[in-house]
């Protein structure tokens, strides 16, 4: 898959959306991405995931972990393309990550982990400290979308599918809340 035909496929699903938003990152921004518009339509998620599979040829994974909600169900379409097991991390009731619902991973195994859109990258690094507790090997990070314009660092190789640089502000300093503008907050964190 071209670039040009995943920007098609991310305007005709709707994914890209303007107002005044609160990121999950608790950031604001004029722009946001709701990849769920995209992944409720599975030929099309199933498209995205195997351009993603052909991006992350030799690395292997024996599991694909995403974070809930988000990464559920790419890491699901992710580790069919790769021919891989796949397994999400949710939050516990100390709203730490955690593997729940019986997942466990075996001393060795070589897990990916995978996400919808990355802004700072606060879900997936909370995903790779629960990793950092198992005797695993994580082969890297991969997302749909990164919006960090390629600034976030996880320590291991990463490798987004597209890198769209999308502006956002802390709160204290963002242009839309200063113009009064009311903001909506359309991610998944409370």
């Amino acid at each position: 898959m071209q670039n040009q035909e995943l920007w098609q496929l991310l305007e005709e699903t709707g994914v890209y959306t303007t107002g005044h938003f609160q990121l999950s990152s608790g950031r604001h921004s004029g722009e946001y991405l709701q990849c769920a518009r995209l992944l409720q339509w599975p030929d099309k998620t199933e498209l995205v995931a195997r351009a993603m599979a052909d991006r992350l040829a030799g690395l292997c994974p024996d599991t694909v972990i995403g974070p809930a909600l988000g990464g559920i169900i790419i890491a699901y379409e992710l580790a069919r393309a790769l021919g891989a097991r796949a397994i999400f991390a949710e939050r516990a009731a100390d709203n730490q990550m955690a593997l729940r619902r019986g997942f466990t991973l075996r001393p060795g195994e070589k897990v990916l982990v995978v996400e919808d859109v990355v802004t700072t990258g606060g879900s997936v690094r909370e995903v790779l400290d629960l990793l950092g507790g198992q005797e695993v090997e994580v082969v890297g990070v991969t997302s749909i979308i990164d919006r960090s314009d390629g600034e976030v660092d996880f320590g291991v190789p990463f490798f987004p599918l597209i890198t769209m640089p999308v502006r956002s502000y802390p709160p204290q300093e963002c242009p839309l809340c200063q113009a009064g503008l009311p903001v909506t907050k359309p991610g998944s964190r409370k």
